[in-house]
């Protein structure tokens, strides 16, 4: 990647349910930066790519089962968003007041990333039903109406293990390889990197929440220029099994609650 880059925050106003996203974004893109260019990242939130959908749930037409009202009462939670929760779930593995923790494809998240935040009242949006073919859709279509080629990333915020507030993660991408192996490179004392891998994808996700916001700032939307990433018929973020992975591995010893 290059050493500088720009990141344009695209002011889109607010998107309804059915509305295309990727027209809000190219109106936007061209306000702000002149259009998109060869090689930008398009960074999309979630919340805002689910809406565009139509996959927004009005938490009046949901009927919490016995499963649902049970882990409401345990966990302090409204049951019909226990009851979407469950629905997008894998499995639950815990809690915490007022959170769910929960398995979806292969991804550790609170409340299946289930959120009322810049949901319509009464209504909470899940995660877009594919991100990653979420990402593609929106990466071909304003291919095909600038002649440009992009990456796009679809991103959410997440918290991590032992470290407060949240940063961007993504959920889906395509364009572009969403990790780097650094393996073989040598560190500053010649030393061979043995295990590092650059998570790309995340490092912009969480470069554009800067810009975006979790609020009122109705900023759904980032390109940053400039990454120098190798553009190609990339599709999907890299994961690892849960038994793989450190912290999750740590605490499962035989057992696996997922």
């Amino acid at each position: 990647m290059n050493s500088s880059y720009e990141v344009f925050g695209l002011a889109t106003g607010i998107i309804r349910s059915g509305e295309s996203i990727t027209d809000r974004v190219l109106a936007a893109a061209e306000k702000t930066c002149g259009g998109f260019e060869e090689g930008d990242i398009l960074v999309l939130a979630e919340t805002a790519v689910a809406t565009s959908e139509g996959n927004v749930i009005d938490l009046s037409h949901v009927h919490p089962t016995a499963r649902a009202q049970e882990l409401a009462g345990q966990y302090h939670l409204d049951p019909r968003v226990a009851e979407v929760v469950l629905q997008e779930s894998d499995s639950i593995v815990g809690g915490i007041p007022g959170f769910l923790l929960c398995m979806k494809a292969g991804t550790l998240l609170p409340n299946a990333g289930v959120d009322a935040s810049n949901a319509p009242p009464g209504c909470v949006t899940p995660l877009p039903a594919d991100p990653d073919q979420s990402a593609l859709l929106a990466k071909e279509t304003i291919e095909a109406k600038t002649g440009v080629k992009i990456g796009v990333i679809v991103a959410d915020s997440r918290t991590h293990a032992m470290r407060l507030g949240c940063s961007g993660v993504a959920i889906g991408s395509a364009g572009f390889p969403s990790v780097i192996d650094d393996r073989g490179r040598s560190d500053l004392f010649g030393r061979k990197l043995e295990v590092t891998k650059r998570a790309i994808a995340d490092n912009l996700a969480s470069a554009a929440e800067l810009v975006m916001g979790e609020a009122d700032e109705c900023t759904p939307a980032v390109i940053i220029r400039g990454t120098g990433l190798p553009l190609g018929d990339h599709l999907g973020v890299d994961t690892i099994d849960a038994t793989e992975c450190l912290f999750m591995g740590a605490f499962a010893k035989d057992r696996k609650p997922w």
